[in-house]
């Protein structure tokens, strides 16, 4: 295996510098989208609540915490507003008497559902508009970075559209 030489300073600093300005551009899209959904978005902090347990349906507070990186009160507050808005149900563990687990209602897995494809939508547009060698930059520098980062963006669970696509 080659060894990838330094990386020029200069390089990187305008490559970080247009990473910030794409990552700008991309969280006023997210909110539109967002917006779009719901007449009362859930707050950011809320969304990456629901993101976790749509990835780890099941979990208790403690480890929504750990994951979060946040105080367990606070944790058990967000938890209380997505449950007071339909989102997030709290259910007895098989494991644990004590322990409770927190799962996506189906409306909350509707809401991302919804969120996730305004904001595809949104996406889709605005790269329909690159031409094809800039789309094909675009995937690649992406991947570059997704790789240099060591961290893959974790799945979602193809097993929920179905049992949607199933209940309805």
């Amino acid at each position: 295996m080659g060894v990838n030489p330094a990386p020029s300073h200069d390089g990187s600093r305008a490559a970080a510098e247009a990473a910030c300005e794409v990552i700008e551009l991309l969280e006023v899209l997210w909110e539109r989208g967002r917006d779009a959904v719901s007449s009362s978005p859930v707050s950011a902090s809320q969304l990456r609540v629901l993101y976790s347990l749509d990835r780890e349906e099941g979990i208790n507070l403690r480890t929504l915490g750990e994951l979060l990186g946040s105080a367990p009160s606070s944790v058990s507050r967000l938890c209380d507003r997505l449950e007071a808005l339909g989102f997030v149900e709290r259910g007895s563990s098989p494991v644990s008497r004590r322990e409770l687990e927190l799962r996506l209602t189906g409306h909350g897995k509707a809401y991302l559902r919804e969120l996730r494809a305004r904001r595809e939508e949104v996406l889709l547009s605005s790269i329909a508009g690159m031409t094809p060698t800039a789309r094909e930059a675009l995937s690649k520098g992406l991947r570059g970075f997704r790789d240099a980062i060591g961290t893959k963006l974790p799945t979602r669970r193809a097993d929920e559209s179905d049992d949607e696509a199933r209940s309805a």
